[in-house]
């Protein structure tokens, strides 16, 4: 499981390192900072002591002493001005800094806080963005399990804007392409807002066009035989396609060496997503898996929305799909 976003105490997960998103001097704080100190000991504070502080931006590593951790990785993150401080790119580098410390200590898992999203204010969906395309950069070119841990739901926020914009596309395609309709409510506790998501399960006849020659084609074909001949049309590599898709290389290999695997729907459209398939392509793809899309799933709704929007990042879908309560693409 390359990167995943859960929710947990920091303290308890079980990781080469946590990092810690630390003040200045090093020597505990409030949040995150305080319960770390707190669950690894004095110990922890007589080597942080020794350490001399911390700039903004930069990251230093200790022992994990009690935590189920080996390591604690301390990272001082800025806090927002409004942004006219340079504070992007001073919490990029946080992120930066602590994952090259992780690779130099030769660790293979590591678990990020969303550092300055409290007692620094830095607005939330602006910091969850700068974590992802920090920690995706990364594992483009590197292998380690990360994850971001939330300790709930008022501590991450995707953005309002993209929030809104799911709950229109579902408006004005479920609504229009659907003849039964159903109204759910999803409330945001954090935005005290109530989203109605209106979808049916009778499709209309001209709701979604496909080509007859992108379903007779291969028909013959399994998953595996159809995603590697996609691959090789494509030309794209290997490493390329089970990282963009968030899939651990082993998981990869497996679908690889056997021609009828078959793999769960959320690895099915992780891969449909790195080959930046749209939306007839990735049906066809699903259903050589045993899957297809539902009117009805929310899941399936946030995925297709991103295709048809073509957005392939696979992070970004991720995030979406953590906000709406979904189980994440490829891991």
């Amino acid at each position: 499981m390359p990167y995943k976003i859960i929710r947990d105490d920091i303290t308890k997960v079980e990781v080469d390192a946590i990092v810690n998103a630390a003040n200045h001097t090093l020597l505990g704080g409030g949040g995150v900072d305080g319960a770390i100190h707190r669950a690894a000991g004095d110990k922890l504070l007589q080597e942080c002591e020794a350490l001399g502080g911390c700039e903004v931006g930069q990251a230093k590593i200790t022992k994990g002493y009690n935590l189920p951790a080996k390591y604690i990785i301390h990272t001082v993150g800025p806090i927002w001005k409004g942004g006219h401080f340079n504070e992007e790119d001073l919490l990029a580098d946080c992120y930066r800094n602590s994952l090259a410390l992780a690779k130099k200590y030769k660790l293979t898992s590591i678990a990020f806080p969303l550092i300055s999203s409290g007692a620094f204010k830095f607005p939330k969906d602006k910091a969850l963005k700068i974590a992802n395309a920090e920690i995706g950069s990364f594992l483009l070119e590197n292998d380690m399990n990360v994850f971001l841990v939330v300790f709930d739901k008022s501590s991450y926020m995707l953005s309002s804007k993209l929030f809104a914009e799911i709950q229109q596309y579902i408006d004005e395609n479920y609504v229009e392409e659907f003849n039964v309709n159903r109204t759910t409510v999803y409330h945001r506790k954090d935005e005290s807002v109530d989203i109605r998501f209106s979808y049916s399960y009778v499709e209309n006849d001209e709701a979604i066009k496909r080509k007859l020659d992108d379903v007779v084609n291969n028909i013959g074909e399994t998953f595996s035989q159809m995603l590697f001949r996609i691959i090789r049309e494509k030309n794209l590599d290997d490493a390329a396609v089970y990282k963009n898709a968030n899939i651990d290389r082993k998981l990869f290999s497996k679908i690889r060496t056997n021609i009828y695997y078959k793999p769960s729907k959320a690895t099915a459209l992780a891969l449909a997503i790195s080959l930046n398939l749209n939306i007839d392509e990735t049906q066809d793809l699903l259903k050589q898996a045993g899957f297809a899309f539902s009117t009805s799933d929310i899941f399936d709704i946030v995925v297709r929305f991103h295709i048809v929007n073509n957005i392939y990042n696979i992070y970004e879908i991720n995030e979406a799909l953590f906000d709406f309560n979904q189980k994440p693409l490829g891991v």
